[in-house]
């Protein structure tokens, strides 16, 4: 139990680390990290969807160049990956 409580803590950080980064390359990356919740409820598949919009809206910004919508649509991913993050450990 303490090992897969420590896995999804080290999934989590991963994608807190996709979103200081947010490049094209970790769209994939994301949704690999992500795979392993889906289907745990409908709350829980809801928010994925959400954070991986807002994550890809990221990326399209940063590769955009458009560095004044970088700040906020950062906290935006990290409020999305907070409230899954809630949701899976407590559906856990």
């Amino acid at each position: 139990m303490a090992r897969r409580e420590g896995h999804r803590l080290d999934c989590f950080q991963r994608l807190e680390a996709l979103i200081d980064s947010a490049g094209v390359g970790d769209v994939e990356e994301a949704n690999a990290l992500l795979r392993r919740f889906k289907g745990k409820s409908q709350a829980v598949d809801t928010a994925i969807d959400e954070f991986m919009l807002d994550f890809m809206t990221l990326i399209f910004v940063v590769e955009a160049g458009e560095e004044r919508f970088e700040k906020p649509l950062r906290r935006l991913a990290r409020t999305r990956l907070a409230i899954l993050k809630h949701l899976v450990t407590v559906t856990a």
